[in-house]
């Protein structure tokens, strides 16, 4: 089946090169000169077999993982395992396809003596360079939507197939688009109540300098932690506001999505919990749980509850109860939220296609760039380098925080220092801001999640993506090309 498929979209987009459609539409667009590169690129990669390895690559993710995936027996819970891993490894094998192909695209040119061919005839080095550029972009376009329509058609396929209380289930929860309203921020007045606790705790028992930041960060936690928890047989409210959304909710439900954690454990492995939801003469509607949900902690919960429970300013009151003997903590960035339906799934997962391929654009721009003044097997290492930096983040984050990469010292109990942390924690400070220009965006969760991809994220994923940080990227490219000696490469070849 997947080879069938894949030989049919080869097929067609072969069939559409001959017809003169793309370099017609390239014309059109980018001119006679770029697009003559554009269809030079195309070629290559038929030439290197690399599109049709691809497609069959793409095509068996997305037919193979459902039948290896193990999942809870929901339909929900399968059709979210299926978009994290069918869109994770799609983005993957494109995302490696792209430096390759950008890296060898332009630097074998260079290395087999073609480029040198090419820059004789009259066409500007910057030309040459983005006519590479547009020309794998087309690609990954094509590529993605062939596997995005793929996942798309057997998503579609398999909940037609489903029970009617599944396929209710999946409407509203996980094919959707769905917004979110979070209770205000706090860091302003957790970090004013942090500082006058600690004034006060200085004018009665002064610290060090070295000890300041260690105590300021424990008055912070302990400031914190009395937002996030509920003594037992306690109570704690949340006013949520849903701002314009009000105006389009009227008579549709919405939904909770709530975590908790203790740090007691609980013999049956879950904790009691009394919801209400509304506002007492203010609201038309008071909906409350009439005996005490069990709940399982470090997880996330999604509760149904009834249309019309904010009040005119659009303002929903969420009290949770807590019946055991234990404390509960909600997360403040993820405690509690409340879900409504924004708009389809089908835009909502265009959408996120479309920050996905902001992300092949840019990977395509720094395996050109690398290409651009190193050989073919370097600027792969160095693209590859990047993009595992790219994927490692987290690790760098830790770094950064701790503020330091050689460890702690036991008996000090503070961070080591070295010449390496000198040197290494500045340059993952930079590299991670320049990392989450990028990374800020996440596609493949939302998705998985039913949560909305709205216009304006995807409008700022390609400022960022392409925009920003391409722009950057390609204009050190595009010079490194232009000042690029090809005699030279011509006689070491």
């Amino acid at each position: 089946m997947a080879d069938n498929s894949v030989h049919i979209s080869s097929s067609v987009f072969r069939v559409l090169l001959r017809l003169g459609f793309f370099p017609w539409f390239a014309r059109l667009v980018f001119g006679q000169k770029i697009a003559a590169v554009m269809g030079l690129t195309w070629k290559a990669a038929f030439r290197f077999r690399l599109f049709i390895v691809v497609a069959v690559l793409l095509l068996l993710a997305v037919v193979g993982l459902p039948v290896l995936l193990k999942d809870d027996g929901t339909a929900r819970g399968f059709t979210q395992i299926l978009l994290t891993y069918t869109l994770t490894t799609i983005t993957a094998l494109l995302g490696l396809s792209t430096l390759w192909l950008a890296c060898g695209t332009l630097a074998r040119d260079i290395e087999e003596c073609q480029m040198q061919v090419v820059a004789t005839k009259p066409i500007a080095r910057w030309q040459i360079w983005l006519g590479k550029w547009l020309g794998i972009v087309s690609l990954n376009a094509f590529l993605l939507a062939l596997a995005g329509g793929s996942v798309y058609g057997l998503l579609m396929y398999r909940a037609t197939k489903l029970p009617a209380t599944e396929q209710h289930i999946l409407k509203n929860e996980v094919l959707v688009a769905r917004g979110s309203a979070r209770e205000a921020n706090m860091d302003r007045e957790i970090e004013s109540q942090t500082e006058r606790q600690l004034q006060e705790r200085l004018q009665k028992s002064p610290v060090t300098i070295a000890d300041l930041s260690q105590v300021r960060n424990m008055i912070r936690e302990r400031i914190k932690s009395e937002y996030q928890q509920v003594a037992p047989g306690g109570y704690r409210p949340w006013r949520i506001d849903l701002g314009s959304a009000k105006n389009y909710l009227v008579g549709r439900p919405l939904y909770l999505r709530l975590k908790f954690n203790s740090a007691e454990k609980s013999p049956s492995g879950t904790f009691g919990l009394l919801l209400q939801a509304g506002e007492p003469n203010k609201s038309k509607n008071l909906w409350a749980t009439r005996e005490p949900l069990s709940l399982a902690p470090d997880t996330f919960h999604e509760l149904e509850i009834p249309e019309d429970l904010f009040n005119s300013e659009g303002i929903i009151t969420i009290v949770a109860l807590n019946p055991n003997n234990a404390t509960l903590l909600f997360p403040l960035d993820e405690g509690m939220e409340v879900l409504y339906r924004e708009g389809s799934f089908g835009l909502n997962y265009l959408r996120g296609l479309g920050i996905i391929f902001c992300w092949m654009a840019l990977l395509t721009t720094v395996g050109l760039a690398a290409a651009s003044f190193l050989s073919f097997p370097v600027a792969a290492f160095c693209s590859l380098a990047v993009l595992l930096m790219g994927l490692s983040s987290g690790t760098l984050t830790n770094a950064v925080n701790d503020g330091t990469v050689m460890g702690y010292d036991e008996e000090s109990n503070k961070a080591g220092s070295s010449v390496v942390d000198v040197v290494a924690i500045p340059f993952f400070k930079l590299a991670l801001e320049v990392i989450n220009l990028a990374k800020d965006f996440s596609p493949v969760e939302a998705l998985s999640t039913g949560r909305s991809i709205t216009w304006g994220e995807l409008a700022r994923a390609f400022v960022q993506i392409v925009f920003v940080m391409g722009g950057m990227i390609g204009a050190f490219g595009v010079w490194a090309f232009t000042r690029r000696e090809l005699a030279v490469a011509q006689n070491q070849s």
